[in-house]
C-alpha cells in the first residue's frame, strides 16, 4: 500500500530543527585580499594618505621578528574567523600568514610576494619565492590552501619581473596576484614618473654611482600608460590565474584588458577611502563580465577585518557616487560579491577565450599578442597607442 507523506512528516521525523532566532544562515566570507600578518600595527599610523602612510610602514616593518610576524598573523586570522571569513586571499613575504591559516582552520590561498628593482637580482628572488612555496605547499592542508606568487608593488619592481612571474605562474599552474592601479601616486609614478615614490634626490648619488659600477641602465623610466596597460605590456596577464587588487585608476580600456584577460578583481573599498585612493569602478567592472570579490586589504590601515562593514561601505559609497539607480550596486550584487557566486570565485581562474584586441598568449616577440576567439586564432601588433620603450 502506498502512504502518502508530506514533507513536513519528514522533516518533523527525520530533521532536528532548531530555532535560532534572527541569525542567518549563510555561505562563509570570502576575503579576496587581506594581509593579516599586519594586524599588529593597526592604528599606529592613521590619518595619513597613502604614500605617507605606506612609508611608515615601511619604516616599522624591521622591527618585526619572525616571532612578531606569527603572532600578529593570528590575530588576524582569529578576527577574520570570529567576523565570518571561511576563506583568504593573503599576499606576504614570509610564511606567517601560512602558518596562521594552517593552524586555526581557514581555507584560502597564500601569495609569496616577490620584489626587485633590479634586473639581474630577477631570477634569484623567483628562485627564492619558489622554494618557499614548495617548502610551505609541503605541509600544508592541500584540501584547504593553496599558494601563488605576487609581484611587488609596481614602484618597487623591475617591469621584467611581471615577464618572470608571469612565466613561472604558466610552468608552474599557480594563482598570481598584483596590486595594481590602486592609487593616483602609482599612476603618476607609472605614467609620469612624478608622484612621491619617484627617485628622492638623495639617493640620485648612490645610484649613478652603482650605474657607473655595473655600467647598466637605470631599471625603469616613466611608462607613458596606465598601470593596468602597463603590466599587459610587460606580459603579466599571460599567467593563467591572475587576481588585480583595486584597478581604482582604471579607464575603459582597462576594463577591457582586464575582461580579455579574464583577470578577477579584488575590490576594497575601505582603504581606498581611508587612504584617499580614490574608488574603483565596480559597477562597471562588474558590468564588463569581470569576476569581481570583495577584500578587506591590510589591518595595518582598516580597523576592522570585518566583510559586513566592507559590503556596506562598499555599497554606500558606490550609492552616493552614482546618480543613475539603474547603475549601483545593490545589496544582492554586494553579498555574492561576499560570498559565493561568480564574483566570490575572483580567485579561481575561468579564464576561456575572449573575442577581444586585448586578449593574448606568449608569443615569441614582446609586442605581438594574439586574438583568442573561439573558431581561430590570429596574431597582430600590439596597439601603438600602448607602446613603449622597455628598460632593460
Amino acid at each position: 500500500d502506498k502512504v502518502e507523506v508530506s514533507e513536513a512528516d519528514l522533516k518533523a521525523k527525520y530533521e532536528e530543527v532548531k530555532d535560532l532566532g534572527l541569525a542567518v544562515l549563510m555561505p562563509g566570507f570570502v576575503d579576496c585580499h587581506t594581509h593579516v600578518s599586519y594586524t599588529a600595527l593597526r592604528g599606529m599610523f592613521d590619518d595619513l594618505p597613502y604614500a605617507e602612510w605606506k612609508r611608515e610602514l615601511l619604516r616599522r616593518e624591521p622591527l618585526f621578528s619572525e616571532q612578531d610576524w606569527l603572532d600578529s598573523a593570528r590575530l588576524g586570522v582569529l578576527e577574520a574567523v570570529a567576523s565570518g571569513i571561511t576563506t583568504v586571499a593573503d599576499i606576504c613575504r614570509n610564511d606567517s600568514a601560512f602558518k596562521a591559516v594552517q593552524e586555526i582552520g581557514l581555507r584560502g590561498i597564500i601569495y609569496r610576494e616577490v620584489m626587485t628593482i633590479h634586473a639581474d637580482h630577477i631570477e634569484q628572488v623567483i628562485a627564492d619565492g619558489a622554494q618557499d612555496i614548495e617548502r610551505m605547499r609541503s605541509v600544508a592542508d592541500a584540501s584547504r590552501i593553496d599558494f601563488g606568487m605576487a609581484p611587488g608593488a609596481l614602484y618597487a619592481s623591475h617591469p621584467k619581473l611581471f615577464q618572470a612571474v608571469a612565466r613561472f605562474a604558466q610552468e608552474h599552474d599557480v594563482p598570481v596576484a598584483l596590486h595594481v592601479g590602486g592609487s593616483q601616486e602609482e599612476e603618476s609614478f607609472v605614467r609620469y614618473g612624478s608622484s612621491p615614490f619617484s627617485i628622492h634626490a638623495s639617493e640620485a648619488e648612490r645610484i649613478r654611482e652603482h650605474l657607473r659600477e655595473t655600467n647598466k641602465f637605470l631599471p625603469w623610466l616613466p611608462a607613458g600608460t596606465s598601470p593596468v596597460r602597463y603590466v599587459y605590456n610587460w606580459d603579466m596577464f599571460d599567467a593563467p590565474n591572475v587576481l588585480a587588487i583595486h584597478c581604482v585608476h582604471v579607464d575603459s580600456e582597462d576594463i577591457e584588458i582586464l575582461r580579455a584577460n579574464d583577470v578577477a578583481v579584488a575590490y576594497c573599498p575601505r582603504i581606498s577611502a581611508k587612504l584617499g585612493m580614490g574608488m574603483a569602478p565596480v559597477v562597471d567592472i562588474r558590468a564588463a563580465g569581470i569576476r569581481t570579490g570583495l577584500g578587506t586589504d591590510s589591518p595595518a590601515a582598516i580597523d576592522t577585518t570585518d566583510m559586513i562593514d566592507e559590503m556596506r561601505f562598499g555599497l554606500m559609497v558606490n550609492r552616493a557616487t552614482k546618480q543613475d539607480p539603474k547603475h549601483i550596486l545593490t545589496a544582492n550584487r554586494a553579498l555574492r560579491m561576499a560570498t559565493t557566486g561568480t564574483e566570490a570565485d575572483a580567485v579561481y581562474s575561468r579564464r576561456a577565450s575572449a573575442r577581444s584586441k586585448w586578449a593574448r598568449r606568449p608569443t615569441s616577440s614582446p609586442w605581438t599578442c594574439t586574438i583568442r576567439t573561439r573558431t581561430r586564432r590570429a596574431t597582430r601588433k600590439a596597439p601603438s597607442s600602448t607602446r613603449r620603450t622597455r628598460t632593460t
